[in-house]
């Protein structure tokens, strides 16, 4: 019986959490500790906020972070949390792309579950190391690949898996913004910044900032796998060192065909990510500006408009549903259904059982995947656009 007490009590208790990065002034930081909350199923109480060792004790007391846990950095903080009774179970990392990899590698030695912002690192060799240790550690590791959590992006899945579009035969995603049409690098903007400097962002601008989201999400939708792709990056700003705008066409396994647009300088486009998958049965368009909604084209038939909550909604996509339909969901509900897809897959491991097999977060091996995917684009790119293995 108290076994049986101490293993329900750990099934409900809350996930002791830490942060790396995201302390003052940044946005993605904010992001992540809505979402680890959105469902009650984690508690932060640690983290190694700032590079800036004062920044970070400051962050830390404005979120209620115990002083005596409040660390200058991560090392400090994966070392001290590691010995403590009550340590850190997970940690989300959202900082900068380059630090991604020096901090995920320490906390997966600790024994310590990661979620990481994506990408997942700036090299291939990097992400592949990733890999190994997370294989190695068996810890949970979670990509932030927040679309993927939306309830319509779910029922497309779910309804190309049941072979609803028939033969997958075209894939088009699309994610332009427009905040980096001028030089915000040279402004004082933070993020414009890191996003533009290489040596902290990686070799992709825009590529590996969005571009990677709509890969994923082309991807995670169509169940495809990428073989090759023809590239073309550009800085149309001058001065810039990384691409702000992204066209690409794509060769997939089994014929299917796709293009990919990203641009950070479009102007009239503030988050303008979109997917369209066209099967030889029918269609489907999603736009993340109207995320409650999903166009399906049957062959032959009128488009018909399925909204989340309402008629025909799919189980896959009710599980990641909060609210009745008519009441919008949208990027923080998404970015939360990953947080706690992956709380359900901590909290099994935590008592020795299996991931359930409805839940469903993007992994260390997607992570990759959008690291392969930057590199052959950097590659096409850089030899004039020619075709290139992935």
């Amino acid at each position: 019986m108290a076994i049986e007490a101490s293993k329900q009590k750990a099934a409900t208790r809350r996930i002791r959490i830490g942060m790396v990065g995201g302390g003052q002034g940044a946005f993605i930081g904010a992001v992540h500790r809505i979402a680890m909350r959105i469902d009650d199923q984690y508690e932060l109480v640690a983290g190694a906020l700032s590079s800036d060792p004062e920044r970070a004790k400051a962050s830390a007391k404005e979120l209620g972070i115990a002083e005596d846990r409040a660390y200058g950095s991560f090392e400090e903080m994966a070392k001290a949390e590691a010995k403590r009774p009550d340590g850190i179970e997970a940690v989300a990392i959202v900082t900068p792309n380059h630090m991604h990899a020096p901090a995920a590698k320490a906390f997966l030695k600790a024994g310590i579950h990661v979620i990481c912002d994506k990408p997942l690192t700036t090299t291939v060799k990097d992400a592949k190391e990733l890999v190994a240790l997370v294989k190695k550690t068996g810890k949970i590791f979670a990509v932030t690949h927040n679309y993927t959590g939306y309830p319509m992006i779910r029922q497309a899945r779910a309804m190309v898996e049941k072979g609803v579009l028939g033969t997958i035969r075209l894939v088009q995603a699309e994610y332009p913004q427009d905040w980096l049409t001028e030089k915000a690098e040279d402004s004082g903007s933070k993020q414009a910044e890191w996003r533009t400097d290489p040596k902290r962002s990686g070799a992709g601008g825009a590529i590996g900032d969005i571009g990677t989201h709509a890969y994923n999400l082309a991807c995670f939708v169509s169940g495809l796998t990428l073989k090759q792709l023809c590239a073309e990056l550009t800085s149309f700003v001058e001065g810039r060192k990384l691409d702000d705008d992204v066209q690409i066409l794509m060769r997939f396994d089994g014929g299917a065909k796709g293009m990919l647009w990203a641009s950070q300088v479009a102007p009239g486009h503030e988050n303008g990510l979109k997917l369209r998958v066209y099967g030889t049965k029918g269609g489907l368009e999603w736009t993340q500006a109207d995320p409650n909604y999903l166009w399906y084209t049957p062959f032959g038939k009128p488009k018909q408009l399925l909204t989340r909550g309402g008629a025909g909604a799919s189980p896959e996509a009710a599980r990641v549903t909060r609210v009745p339909g008519g009441h919008p969901e949208g990027y923080l509900e998404g970015f939360a259904n990953i947080y706690t897809e992956a709380a359900q897959a901590i909290i099994a491991a935590r008592t020795g059982k299996k991931t359930p097999k409805d839940v469903i977060y993007p992994t260390v091996e997607d992570g990759l995947i959008g690291m392969e995917f930057i590199e052959a684009a950097v590659k096409s790119s850089k030899a004039g656009g020619v075709w290139t293995k992935v």
